[in-house]
């Protein structure tokens, strides 16, 4: 049976409520990529309250450049584990992509890797959404380099489910005759 109850998610929503408006290559914005990656973890059964509390704002650094980190440190008493979670979860200035991902899969906690498979689930879920075949394909060649390998360091069950989106997505390309 899950636990959540008691858990204070809302403050973290209302934070993650400043990806309202940011677009997505998959369309949508960022705010419901947010709920989606809780809503997957919650899905596999994670109920680890630092886990879910940074899944809801897991973009904030990343993608508001001028929000006050105080603010999510000021939370509660989860505040200072859930933003280094995010940190951990977030691209350091001047990282590559293939760089990011190799410090997830190398140095990265269990919590930052399951918080990255889930992340990875929700993109490639809205992938479907996406015309740019030059980057759905770039986003497949990645997805089985980086985070395939990733999701068997942490969840079986997410590793068969991000491996049928990846074949799903190929099978696409393939019925439409990309090369």
């Amino acid at each position: 049976m899950l636990q959540i109850s008691g858990m204070h998610l809302a403050p973290y929503i209302q934070v993650a409520t400043h990806l309202i408006g940011k677009s997505r290559e998959g369309g949508g914005n960022m705010f419901r990529h947010q709920l989606d990656t809780l809503g997957i973890l919650i899905d596999y059964g994670y109920v680890n309250s630092v886990l879910l509390k940074a899944s809801l704002v897991h973009d904030v650094l990343e993608d508001i450049p001028d929000f006050n980190h105080n603010t999510l440190l000021s939370i509660d008493t989860d505040s200072p584990a859930v933003y280094n979670l995010v940190l951990e979860v977030t691209r350091k200035q001047g990282e590559t992509k293939p760089d990011f991902l190799t410090r997830i899969i190398e140095t990265g906690s269990f919590d930052a890797k399951t918080l990255k498979v889930a992340d990875r689930i929700s993109n490639m879920i809205s992938l479907g959404f996406v015309n740019n075949i030059a980057f759905v394909e770039r986003y497949l060649s990645e997805t089985e380099k980086y985070l395939l390998p990733l999701a068997a360091q942490v969840n079986n069950y997410m590793l068969i489910e991000l491996t049928d989106l990846v074949k799903t997505k190929r099978k696409y390309l393939e019925d439409i005759n990309y090369k």
